[in-house]
């Protein structure tokens, strides 16, 4: 997120807004779209902003900057790369991995630049039989997960093209 600031206003709250979570108010706040020479930046409130894939972008970048301090077992990522593609869907296949060499890190995604990146790859199937749906989690092995990779990027017929380019996506994996 190229030209973006972000940064964390704390205030004390009057004795009526204490609680159990403290005395102080916390907002996260960003300012988007910033240019070289921009001094005077209006920053808003990260929620009232962000879209669903931003924010779901800057809690990406928050757990990779934070993973050194505080460890958390496991972390989940529900479609985080949603509304990305190419490059920035690459670079976010990057960070996950980063973050995947400290803590175990389980990602949903339909992006075969952010599978690519995985250290395993699952397919989740659905199946339905008699008015009854189940699903199945299968692990790939590689020429599986070079196949499904390539189911990603053609879709339905796979093509050579394809396939190649799943190889080439699983070269810096």
């Amino acid at each position: 997120m190229a030209g973006t600031r972000f940064r964390v206003r704390m205030e004390a709250l009057d004795e009526n807004g204490w609680s159990e979570w403290g005395a102080d108010g916390i907002c996260f706040e960003c300012a988007t779209n910033i240019g070289k020479g921009d001094k005077d930046i209006a920053y808003a409130a990260l929620n009232k902003i962000a879209s669903g894939g931003e924010l779901s972008r800057f809690m990406l970048a928050m757990k990779v900057s934070l993973s050194s301090v505080r460890s958390t077992p496991t972390i989940i990522f529900d479609e985080i790369d949603t509304g990305t593609g190419g490059a920035v869907a690459a670079a976010i296949g990057e960070r996950l991995s980063m973050l995947g060499q400290s803590v175990q890190v389980l990602v949903v995604t339909h992006l075969p630049q952010v599978a690519a990146r995985g250290s395993q790859h699952l397919r989740v199937v659905k199946d339905e039989k008699a008015r009854k749906v189940r699903t199945f989690v299968e692990p790939l092995s590689h020429g599986e997960r070079e196949e499904e990779l390539a189911r990603m990027l053609a879709g339905a017929t796979i093509t050579a093209e394809a396939r190649k380019a799943a190889q080439k996506l699983l070269e810096p994996a």
